[in-house]
């Protein structure tokens, strides 16, 4: 579970005597039981962190008191930096840090936290209809190279923040501030920001940096955009995603509190939960012919208890079905097979979503997918061979060995090739003094990273994923490489109109030019 920070201080909102509630204080009439804004931030926070660390000023800080966690009262940003820094340097979990006045939604939460990336920030791009950009996600200026770019201070505003951050297409180029000028700036970062505990001493690092420049800082400057700014600035990719068919506000007044509740009870929360339990990156067959309505059954049975295990035990039971009519040879009973082993793939989808959905995670669950997932496989494989010779096609035992054991090897390439990966450290970024205002000498070094990379293999395997773009030769790439869901679909169709042999050819084929293609991808990766 995350350690928990909420930042009470907001841009623009200096603590003087006399003045307003904090927005966090701020109710939400149209909710049940008319929460604050903090007290149902605190409800939705308190499973992940049920004492979480509030950092607010002085003349805010009655506003805080009274909810579960530690309140740490400061006098100004410095002061707020500060206590930032303490309060996360020492930590042992990951770190959620999201301003005080934050409207959000439960599965927007979810999602940022269990995030894979070291560090993600949730940012919204300002749409503007003349922007273009290249595949680093830079403004296309034309005759105007980002080297020779004028970093800005920038003083466009979007939705109450200013425009001081450059957003590439997976994470932030740069961050600027009053103080710190920032090359093309075309983004905010919203509030949220999740990091992994191991960036967590940089951050405290940073954090008290900064506090020592606070005097270069304006009363526009948003808190969290300082943290990115210092992690960006040592090194740090934050990596960033946008809201999404979620939703996220900071209020910040009475009306905008009425407005942002009205807004949001617009999204479809549970649509979007269950949207998410689907994977992002399936390939063809699964995603035009299974998760258009598999997502549906996972709803329906989690609704009714079933657990992904279960769900399991029905993919096992139908493919072992399913290897049954395979075995019997008969026309009939080739048929059913296929359509039984398309069943089964479809259920096998939705013990995953079924997980993701419920939220019901286990080892024994994945371990079970994992191993199951190859059972179906080899025993349908079986169950052919021993149709072709009830029937008498012939032996095609020799065929069925090919088949598993190129499969197999398959499946060797992909998981060393993985766990190769998980070993291999990340490759660093360019860092740079924040005592610099201009960005220039960071933009520059990344401008140089990206061309020493886009030489030689590093410049093919760029090629072919720009080429990634065009929608035929995406799929045609998820479907060369022959996953499950293809596998799956390849037996069901080619056995149900012909026989057993053309069904392992067919497997053997298709199977030794996925293989062929992922070693060499593999190789040109290692090698790159």
């Amino acid at each position: 579970m995350p350690r928990v920070v909420l930042l009470g201080s907001s841009p623009g909102h200096d603590d003087v005597p006399g003045q307003p509630a904090p927005p966090a204080a701020l109710t939400l009439p149209a909710l049940p039981g008319c929460p604050t804004v903090i007290g149902k931030l605190h409800g939705q926070l308190a499973s992940l962190d049920p004492a979480p660390v509030t950092i607010a000023r002085v003349a805010d800080a009655p506003a805080y008191r009274g909810f579960p966690g530690t309140l740490v009262e400061t006098a100004d940003l410095a002061g707020d930096l500060r206590a930032l820094a303490d309060a996360v340097e020492d930590s042992e979990e990951n770190l959620l840090i999201l301003p005080s006045n934050s409207l959000i939604h439960d599965e927007l939460i979810y999602q940022i936290t269990k995030s894979k990336r070291g560090a993600l920030a949730l940012i919204a791009k300002e749409p503007r209809e003349d922007r273009e950009e290249d595949e680093n996600g830079d403004l296309i200026v034309p005759n105007v190279p980002i080297s020779e770019a004028e970093p800005e201070i920038g003083e466009r505003v979007y939705e109450g923040l200013p425009v001081r951050l450059r957003a590439a297409k997976s994470r932030v180029i740069s961050v600027g501030s009053a103080f710190h000028a920032v090359t093309r700036p075309n983004a905010i970062a919203l509030g949220p920001l999740h990091l992994h505990r191991k960036h967590a001493p940089t951050l405290a690092e940073a954090a008290r940096e900064l506090a020592d420049m606070a005097h270069l800082f304006g009363p526009e400057d948003d808190l969290v955009q300082l943290l990115i700014l210092g992690l960006v600035r040592r090194g740090v990719s934050v990596g960033i995603r946008g809201r999404r068919d979620l939703f996220f506000r900071r209020i910040t007044s009475p009306e905008q509190a009425d407005e942002a509740v009205a807004e949001m009870a617009t999204f479809d929360e549970d649509r979007a939960r269950l949207n998410n339990a689907v994977k992002g990156a399936d390939g063809f067959f699964t995603t035009f012919f299974v998760s258009t309505y598999s997502r549906f059954i996972a709803r329906w049975a989690a609704r009714r208890g079933l657990t992904p295990n279960q769900v399991t035990l029905i993919s096992i039971a139908l493919g072992v079905a399913s290897a049954a009519c395979f075995a019997t040879g008969a026309r009939a009973g080739m048929i059913a097979g296929g359509i039984l082993i398309y069943f089964a793939f479809v259920f096998d989808c939705v013990d995953g979503q079924v997980a993701r959905y419920a939220r019901k995670f286990g080892v024994l669950g994945a371990w079970l997918d994992a191993t199951f997932d190859r059972f179906k496989e080899y025993v349908v494989f079986a169950g052919l061979a021993i149709g072709a010779a009830v029937s008498g096609v012939g032996d095609v035992w020799t065929l069925a060995l090919v088949a598993l054991a190129l499969q197999s090897a398959k499946h060797l390439l992909d998981f060393s090739f993985g766990a190769a990966n998980r070993r291999k450290p990340p490759s660093p970024l360019p860092s740079m003094p924040l005592s610099i205002s201009p960005d220039t000498d960071l933009r520059l070094a990344l401008e140089q990273r990206r061309i020493a990379r886009s030489g030689g293999i590093r410049g093919l395997l760029r090629m072919w994923s720009k080429a990634g773009r065009n929608r035929a030769v995406y799929w045609a790439r998820k479907m060369i490489v022959f996953p499950i869901g293809e596998r799956f679909a390849a037996i069901a169709i080619v056995s149900a109109l012909f026989d057993a042999r053309i069904t392992f050819i067919t497997l053997i084929i298709w199977g030794g030019i996925a293989a062929t293609y992922t070693l060499t991808g593999r190789l040109m990766r290692s090698l790159a």
